[in-house]
């Protein structure tokens, strides 16, 4: 399993919510409280947008996120008003650079957290369903990179929601041919640098750890000092795996089985459900 944040807002310097919170996504790679392992340290990424009409930058490595410098370095120089951050714990394909999230299509990236339960199995079925002209775009071998690409096949470029409903319904669609009974477990996010698409959903209902910024006058009160911070401004949200500061008004858990679309300063919460083929 994994942890992601994705951050919408006026521009951050990335180093203020990657290392200096006090839980930040920096220290969870060692010292995870909600995942289902304590050290994330397969890989991370981090993707940004400068403006929202940019194709998004990206940075991938498969040092641990706590041991590598050039990170720290890129954080401190770079500010963005939207960016998605992964650490990778693998499960059951190779650390490598391709398997790092974020992953990219066009002006689009995608994070997850979770697994397609026996992804060997169906991971053909699964492929042979991705859109031939985006076919060659895959780069790595994850399940999580295989649902980025059924989604965007499903139409993530034109109603985010649906498409991830429908990438979700396909998956467990195919799973059944093959006797499994609860075969996606996620939190993703998806970006094209005008919004944030996120979603907690499980198959079996047990969905991994998901919250949401409440307002950032909480955070201005716990940083006063921080310019950074306060730059963000009123409508700032953050999506996280885990609380980054120990703050519980600061935050509110996404209820199982939803969907959140963030737009500027209009948020939009809905109930998710697969969509079958």
């Amino acid at each position: 399993m994994c942890r992601w944040l994705a951050y919408t807002g006026n521009p951050v310097h990335l180093e203020t919510l990657l290392f200096r919170a006090h839980h930040s996504l920096i220290d969870q790679s060692l010292h995870s409280r909600l995942g289902a392992t304590t050290t994330n340290g397969d890989g991370f990424g981090i993707g940004w947008y400068q403006r929202p009409s940019d194709h998004p930058y990206r940075y991938r490595s498969v040092q641990p996120a706590w041991n590598d410098h050039n990170l720290r370095e890129l954080a401190r120089a770079v500010s963005a008003p939207m960016f998605l951050a992964h650490i990778r714990a693998a499960t059951h394909t190779p650390v490598q650079q391709t398997n790092c999230h974020p992953f990219r299509h066009g002006r689009w990236m995608f994070v997850h957290n979770g697994l397609i339960d026996s992804f060997p199995l169906v991971r053909r079925d699964l492929l042979v369903a991705i859109d031939p002209q985006r076919f060659n775009s895959l780069e790595g071998s994850t399940d999580s990179e295989a649902m980025f690409h059924l989604a965007m096949t499903f139409g993530l470029e034109f109603d985010p929601v649906p498409a991830l409903a429908r990438m979700v319904g396909f998956i467990e669609a195919t799973a059944r041919g093959y006797g499994i009974a609860h075969p996606v477990r996620m939190t993703v996010c998806a970006s094209d640098g005008e919004q944030l698409v996120a979603v907690r959903y499980s198959s079996e209902g047990k969905s991994a750890s998901l919250y949401h910024s409440t307002a950032f006058r909480h955070f201005y009160e716990l940083y006063p000092d921080d310019s950074q911070i306060a730059a963000a401004g009123d409508d700032a949200y953050l999506i996280v795996s885990e609380p980054l500061v120990d703050l519980p008004q600061a935050w509110a858990q996404v209820p199982e089985a939803t969907a959140i679309v963030v737009r500027g300063a209009h948020v939009d919460y809905r109930p998710f459900a697969p969509i079958e083929p």
